[in-house]
């Protein structure tokens, strides 16, 4: 054999050797990248329309909807907090559901839909079908609805009930709500926010009791924007002494304090404090001194 030809059978050789480790050290330095995306999604994975997501339950008192609302109701937590939704028990069996958006102080429309939705008294397997239809809001466009209302089966008020909504769609997705009520429905009897052009004039004009002094001492604002973002939690059981709601008589919070007469009145929730400057300009003879909104001794 020539040495020409030895020298080309060995940088064969070589060629192939150094081929194999280029592609075992290759191999071998992405392993542990395939093994860091082994759970993650495709890029390339498509996420269908019309998605099912559970709302937050209340298992957890951290959750949403174990927290109040402006209007008094449960908080619930839609698809990780994508949208939310206040949950009102009201009088006459009525549930009322408020729609709002990832910043639970924005209201939103969502489409038109009656839905459906099952309630049983917790603990107990049985569950009764009920429909919530929708109630427009002031604002909503058209085919379009921020608030549903619907009648519970009878016998349900006073009990902690477990509720299921099966399907709500929002823009195109669909989502799941559950959520339990309180042992008492502890919103029975609050005030509905006024809406935002009467809510201005009525806390903007003075009248009754209801001084311009008043309106000064209490920023030239409505209790909606003083009380921004601040969560009310009704306490249903006050204490002989424990100041009180003059609207709800349930225990006052001393945040929620508004200017009337002069004096300090303290409420457990902005939508009272609606109720109660309207009482001061309507019936001012109804107002009392603070003094007598307190928790007398049984």
């Amino acid at each position: 054999m020539s040495a020409s030809l030895s020298f080309k059978i060995g940088l064969a050789f070589a060629t192939v050797a150094l081929f194999i480790a280029g592609c075992t050290q290759q191999q071998s330095d992405s392993t542990p990248n395939q093994h860091a995306t082994t759970n993650a999604a495709p890029t390339n994975t498509m996420v269908p329309s019309t998605t099912v997501v559970s709302a937050s339950t209340t298992d957890d008192p951290s959750e949403h909807g174990h927290k109040a609302g402006d209007h008094g109701g449960l908080m619930i937590s839609l698809g990780r907090d994508s949208y939310h939704a206040e949950a009102v028990f009201e009088k006459g069996n009525i549930l009322r559901l408020y729609m709002l958006g990832n910043d639970e102080s924005r209201v939103i429309d969502v489409e038109n839909q009656t839905l459906k939705g099952f309630v049983r008294l917790a603990g107990d397997s049985d569950s009764q079908p009920f429909t919530l239809s929708p109630e427009p809001q002031d604002g909503d466009q058209p085919n379009r609805t921020s608030q549903f209302v619907g009648t519970l089966p009878e016998g349900m008020t006073g009990q902690q009930l477990d509720v299921t909504i099966p399907n709500i769609s929002i823009s195109g997705e669909r989502f799941r709500m559950g959520f339990l009520s309180a042992s008492k429905p502890h919103n029975e009897g609050m005030p509905a926010k006024v809406a935002d052009e009467e809510e201005r004039q009525l806390y903007l004009t003075p009248g009754g009791k209801y001084t311009e002094a008043d309106i000064l001492a209490n920023g030239n604002t409505t209790a909606s924007i003083k009380f921004e973002g601040m969560m009310s939690s009704h306490d249903m059981s006050p204490q002989p002494g424990d100041k009180i709601c003059p609207v709800t008589m349930t225990k006052a919070n001393p945040q929620f304090t508004w200017i009337v007469g002069g004096k300090p009145y303290e409420f457990c929730c902005p939508p009272c404090v609606d109720e109660f400057v309207k009482m001061a300009k309507t019936s001012p003879d109804d107002v009392l001194p603070p003094g007598d909104y307190v928790k007398k001794s049984e």
